[in-house]
């Protein structure tokens, strides 16, 4: 079924949002700071044209066609695109979470060694979930297989969100940084993510309102990170915090793990009275040495 006016005209404002805003990130130099973000939003500026337009072509009255060569298209483009997405998602990830416990790197280098086994349990959990439902590795099992890694990933983004609203306080994080607003965006898309699986197998056209709703996100997140990158992020504030409190003995214990330090020779106590009579034995020994050597001369 062809797109209506409202579904064209919001998937055209996504298409110039991805531009306009890989444009305004590489231009203003994030990149630097967030590089997998910033390639990120390179390819979604670079991919989500194309697979519109082949889509838009595919439900033409003209396309039907040429209807099965598109739809191949379509479907090689769209898995190509998901499995690049979900790499460059658990970079993201990580990116953010140094960004955000920059303060504190040992805790940020333990949390993103938790992360990495998470991630790992993920999509561990996604391919046995899949490849159950398949006797033959085939187009479908692909994108059943990449669509739960997103799933998966969708699932990170929200948690990532969630620990960064949670932790605000003791990192003095505000709302303004922006590595919030990244997994405040990518929290937005999760959540239509999740609306869109849950309805998908109601969804009977390109136009169902479900459609207008996932879309819709998008475009919000896509204009908070607009608004985000146009906006100047204030200074991060230095934290000063007591030496007794909670969070910087995190810090010092999350430091020791995984560190060897310095090997150090610690007196047994059993020897220490042994040592000193052998000590005692010495000197006795030098002043006799001495006074022998005294009335020589």
């Amino acid at each position: 079924m062809p797109f209506n006016v409202a579904m064209s005209a919001m998937s055209t404002a996504e298409m110039l949002l991805w531009a306009a805003l890989a444009l305004l990130f590489w231009g203003k130099g994030l990149y630097s700071r967030f590089r997998a973000m910033g390639f990120y939003l390179a390819f979604r500026a670079f991919f989500t044209p194309i697979l519109f337009l082949t889509l838009h072509e595919k439900t033409q009255p003209w396309g039907l066609a040429h209807h099965a060569l598109l739809g191949e298209i379509y479907t090689a483009g769209f898995t190509s695109s998901y499995l690049v997405a979900v790499v460059l998602l658990f970079f993201v990830c990580i990116e953010v979470f140094r960004d955000a416990l920059a303060p504190f790197p040992a805790i940020a280098k333990f949390a993103i060694v938790i992360f990495r086994w998470a991630a790992i349990v993920a999509m561990v959990v996604s391919l046995a979930s899949t490849t159950s439902a398949y006797v033959n590795l085939n187009l479908h099992l692909i994108v059943e297989i990449l669509y739960n890694l997103m799933h998966s990933a969708s699932v990170l983004l929200l948690c990532l969100l969630a620990f960064l609203c949670l932790s605000m306080n003791a990192l003095r994080l505000t709302v303004r940084n922006l590595s919030f607003g990244i997994a405040f965006g990518f929290g937005i898309m999760s959540a239509g993510d999740f609306i869109l699986a849950s309805w998908s197998s109601h969804l009977t056209s390109y136009n169902d309102p479900v459609q207008f709703i996932y879309e819709s996100l998008i475009l919000s997140a896509l204009v908070i990170w607009t608004i985000y990158c146009i906006l100047p992020e204030p200074a991060r504030k230095p934290i000063l915090i007591p030496a007794n409190s909670t969070i910087y003995r995190w810090n010092e214990i999350a430091s020791a793990l995984g560190h060897t330090g310095t090997r150090v020779a610690v007196p047994q106590p059993a020897n220490s009275f042994f040592l000193s009579d052998v000590e005692r034995v010495v000197e006795k020994v030098l002043a006799r040495n001495m006074k022998g050597r005294e009335s020589e001369s």
